[in-house]
């Protein structure tokens, strides 16, 4: 197993950022899942974290006041982390009332390890962002909940706040601007390329345990390498040529392309988990092997929220003409 996260490991990869305010242009964007692709096929957790903060600080330069956008910019520049906190906690959801916060968040990456959390609340105008530091009005933290066979080292938690005291200088943007597009659906293409990374990371374990092993020439073996590299290949090819069609002015070619980079990479995981199986077999199963992380990381990362309704958005898509086939 490997070493713990710490807020360290973020800040090193932050460091690495061009800016932390939205993308440019397409190449900058491209860039940025560069950097996040690189990340996962070294660590998928240190990049779910990483994609976490580079969410949020995007969030806050989009939506906040310029003197938010400085601050957070300034605190990340110091050495702060951090994330988003979106899905909410069933029987008890999160509430803002009298400048008091209540309740839960569930899904809540980097508990423990961030700094700062962006919290969606329900308003009477749509979904609100809070800004909230974590050490000023930390919540508590329920580790016994994910028991999960991989991206352990996530440190995704239960959290709680009760009557927690928050000034209404924690408020970020107006109600209803997080889930603006093409920025709310759109801004997926970073975990994309995110499992784009960790697939390519399964890839690589394969292939050094194989040539380790003596076993690439095998022909049965030396298939399955080219059916893999072919799959996790397609992957990044569908991030970068969604990146390459992101804008902020189309909003349904954006997440008809954003779609069919998740519909890919979704399917070639699927593929490439398969194989790799197949490859090495059971010594793949066991704890000490670098593929055990790798495919068990992945396979949990995977199961992002409606992959069905990708599926039927880029066949819309498809039929609407905003997809075409092209070399």
């Amino acid at each position: 197993m490997r070493a713990p996260l710490q807020r360290a490991d973020i800040f090193r990869l932050s460091q690495e950022l061009v800016s932390f305010a939205d993308p440019r242009d397409p190449a900058a964007l491209l860039e940025l899942l560069r950097q996040l692709y690189a990340a996962a096929r070294q660590d998928l957790p240190l990049a779910r974290l990483f994609e976490g903060h580079v969410d949020a600080l995007q969030i806050i330069a989009r939506l906040g006041t310029p003197g938010q956008a400085q601050a957070s910019q300034d605190a990340a520049r110091a050495g702060a982390v951090f994330g988003v906190w979106n899905a909410d906690l069933v029987g008890e959801p999160l509430y803002w009332r009298d400048e008091r916060l209540s309740g839960g968040k569930a899904f809540a990456s980097g508990a423990g390890i961030i700094s700062h959390a962006l919290l969606s609340v329900d308003g009477e105008g749509g979904r609100q962002l809070l800004l909230v530091d974590l050490k000023r009005a930390p919540p508590s933290i329920d580790r016994t909940w994910w028991q999960v066979i991989g991206m352990q080292r996530s440190e995704t938690h239960l959290v709680r706040w009760f009557e927690q005291a928050l000034a209404p200088d924690a408020l970020i943007g107006a109600p209803g601007d997080y889930v603006r597009e093409p920025w709310f659906g759109g801004g997926a293409v970073r975990f994309a390329a995110a499992q784009a990374g960790g697939i390519a990371a399964v890839v690589d374990h394969v292939r050094d345990h194989l040539v380790a092993q003596g076993r690439a020439g095998d022909p049965i073996q030396s298939a399955r390498l080219a059916e893999m590299f072919t799959a996790a290949q397609a992957a990044a090819h569908a991030v970068s040529a969604a990146a390459g069609r992101w804008r902020d002015d189309d909003v349904a070619g954006t997440l008809a392309h954003v779609a069919w980079a998740r519909v890919a990479v979704y399917e070639a995981a699927e593929r490439v988990l398969t194989l790799a199986q197949a490859a090495v077999g059971l010594q793949a199963m066991f704890w000490a092997h670098p593929l055990s992380d790798a495919m068990s990381d992945l396979a949990v990362y995977l199961r992002q929220p409606g992959p069905d309704a990708q599926r039927a958005r880029v066949g819309q898509a498809v039929a609407d003409k905003l997809l075409s086939l092209s070399l």
